[in-house]
């Protein structure tokens, strides 16, 4: 008897995918429950799972194609008798116990390297919060560099297909998910009458704040302090206060947004998605951190779903991880605000009639000014900076 491979549900909206890859070949055995195929959509990836214990006995859609929900995908002769019927295939076997001190070793070695290494880097690798057996260090005498640090931050590129000997080019097919990302960047160019405002924010307060509490708060929250947090925080204050960034245009009506789900864009080997904080005005800080980081680690093992990237009202981008100093971010539709961070920069600055050497932020809010006053684009990010620049605002709402 055999039992067909279908496209599952995919979601609100989505009724098509592209079939990424299979993870099996016909004729080969299949346990149920198995991962056997990858479907790729305008958002996310997502396995197909086996329906039943047997062995792949044909694909009927190969690599590439397109698919709509409920197709069949292949079929699987069912197995009468034997272990595949009840249980999935077995984990690998464990490490030796000499393999089994590799982290710890490349731990201990980490840290001897981060001693070894400059007062600039270290504190680099502390505002990343970067694990230091992470990073491979390449400076003399076994030093970390700031570019190790950049380095190990970064995602990793997707390697370039590898070219025939003698092609000078070649072409490969777009993914769904940067197909999907080009139209809806070019459509928020076109349907919007998008501008972006600028200012800059002196990071010491929020920095010197982050020092302090650091290990008690990592200790309580298992989770490091960054910086989203407090810009999350913040754009929650001008957000109340300027309701017209975080509403949007249906038709001839605007929508006025109550509820704060902030989306925060992270970057992937497939493409840039933005994963969303729901109700973030009802979280602590310590439960923003966490939330951003269990949303960054399924969106790097590609595992975030429909539901984590539906639904925003607002985003926040941060390219100071790739080191960007400037940029003006494309709206996210249907949104009408988008507020990209970028990176510490020390700089000097006149503070109360003398020059100091401060960290220094540049921040900018692209926004629809269909519906956001110029007006309006600039108070919301003066908010932003008074916040960052003494988060004790934020704490009690002044």
């Amino acid at each position: 008897m055999a039992a067909e491979i279908k496209v599952p549900s995919l979601g609100e909206s989505v009724t098509e995918a592209t079939v990424a890859k299979w993870l099996k070949h016909p004729g080969e055995p299949v346990a149920v429950d198995e991962p056997i195929a990858e479907l790729e959509t305008d958002k996310i990836t997502l396995e197909v799972y086996a329906p039943a214990a047997g062995t792949l006995a044909e694909i009927l859609a190969e690599g590439g194609a397109n698919v709509p929900v409920g197709a069949v995908l292949g079929r699987i002769t069912e197995a009468v008798t034997g272990d595949l019927a009840q249980t999935a295939p077995h984990p690998a076997p464990l490490p030796a116990s000499g393999e089994r001190e590799g982290p710890a070793k490349r731990e201990g070695e980490g840290q001897l390297a981060l001693e070894r290494s400059g007062p600039a880097v270290r504190k680099l690798i502390e505002e990343t919060g970067l694990d230091t057996g992470e990073i491979a260090p390449t400076g003399p005498g076994g030093r970390i560099t700031k570019a190790d640090v950049l380095i190990a931050r970064a995602p990793a590129p997707p390697s370039p297909p590898t070219a025939p000997a003698g092609e000078r080019e070649v072409r490969v097919r777009m993914t769904r998910l940067r197909r999907r990302i080009a139209e809806r960047l070019k459509a928020a160019q076109n349907a919007a009458a998008m501008l972006t405002t600028f200012n800059e924010i002196d990071m010491t307060e929020a920095m010197a704040l982050r020092e302090r509490h650091r290990d008690a708060f990592e200790k309580k929250h298992g989770v490091r302090l960054g910086f989203m947090s407090i810009f999350v925080k913040a754009a929650i204050v001008a957000l109340k206060e300027l309701p017209p960034v975080n509403a949007e245009i249906d038709g001839d009506h605007i929508v006025y947004k109550n509820h704060y789900d902030i989306g925060v864009a992270v970057g992937t080997e497939q493409g840039l998605v933005v994963p969303v904080v729901r109700d973030a005005d009802r979280m602590s800080f310590a439960e923003i951190e966490q939330t951003i980081a269990a949303l960054a680690r399924k969106a790097r093992d590609g595992k975030l779903t429909i539901e984590d990237l539906s639904g925003g009202t607002f985003t926040i981008t941060n390219g100071g991880v790739y080191g960007s100093l400037m940029s003006t971010p494309i709206l996210n539709p249907p949104q009408s605000g988008i507020l990209g961070m970028h990176k510490i920069e020390r700089r000097p600055v006149a503070v109360s009639e003398k020059v100091e050497i401060r960290p220094m932020m540049y921040v900018a809010l692209s926004y629809d000014h269909r519906i956001v006053d110029g007006r309006e684009a600039v108070t919301f990010l003066v908010r932003i900076k008074e916040c960052v620049e003494e988060p004790s605002r934020i704490l009690f709402d002044v």
